[in-house]
């Protein structure tokens, strides 16, 4: 195990490797809450837990990935460019579904906090819950949040996003493609957005506009509702 832990892509290779699983089991199975990044998630715990190799040590080989998460996000505009007629028809109903989503994300931020008595510290830590991890990092880091935490909070929202985007739209019924990926770009920015790309081309343009405004919109109202509490 020395070996592996002295290895600078021992990080890499384990969540390569774990996230390949996943997708193979989502392949198989076919069930969303089989989603692969939740899959790789558990396995390498399983597995750090198992040989007892210190997180410290796989951190610092699986942290290159992290470096791609920011030109990741960039290439989100490439679907978006293709679609600029829809956008440019759509423009104020999409800015209009992203502003009110993006305060709704906060409120609910808002009730939870006051409901089960958080304190100001969590409260801050979990506003930017929603938004892409590149920025979300920065909001709560300004507002005196917990990373670690905020990093957590955006995963799991992004993973629920991804797995239930196509359900609750069926449950209620949202048809219409740009409803779609205004909705799902939202509320689960990057991941809920990989999701929206596989329903079609105009959900993923439109949810990879709508993540970026959402972010955006974080970044401003963010503050004001930290001011709240």
């Amino acid at each position: 195990m020395e070996v592996l832990e002295s290895s600078v892509f021992f990080g890499v290779t384990i969540t390569l490797i774990t996230y390949a699983i996943g997708v193979l089991i989502k392949k198989k199975l076919k069930i969303a809450i089989f989603n692969p990044l939740l899959i790789s998630i558990a396995l390498i715990i399983i597995f750090l837990a198992f040989t007892g190799i210190d997180y410290q040590s796989y951190s610092e080989g699986a942290d290159f990935i992290s470096y791609l998460l920011t030109p990741a996000t960039v290439c989100l505009a490439v679907p978006m460019y293709e679609q600029m007629d829809s956008l440019k028809k759509n423009g104020l109903a999409i800015m209009t579904g992203v502003l009110s989503g993006t305060i709704t994300s906060m409120l609910c931020v808002l009730a939870c906090t006051a409901i089960f008595k958080l304190n100001h510290e969590t409260y801050v830590t979990l506003l930017p819950k929603s938004i892409t991890t590149a920025i979300g990092i920065g909001v709560s880091e300004e507002m005196g949040g917990v990373i670690t935490i905020t990093i957590v909070a955006i995963i799991v929202t992004g993973i629920f996003g991804n797995m239930f985007a196509e359900l609750i739209c069926k449950l209620f019924k949202i048809q219409h493609p740009i409803a779609k990926g205004v909705a799902i770009g939202t509320s689960s920015h990057a991941m809920g957005t990989s999701k929206a790309m596989e329903l079609g081309e105009v959900e993923g343009a439109i949810s990879s506009l709508s993540l970026a405004v959402a972010g955006i919109l974080t970044v401003i109202l963010a503050p004001l509702f930290a001011s709240i509490l």
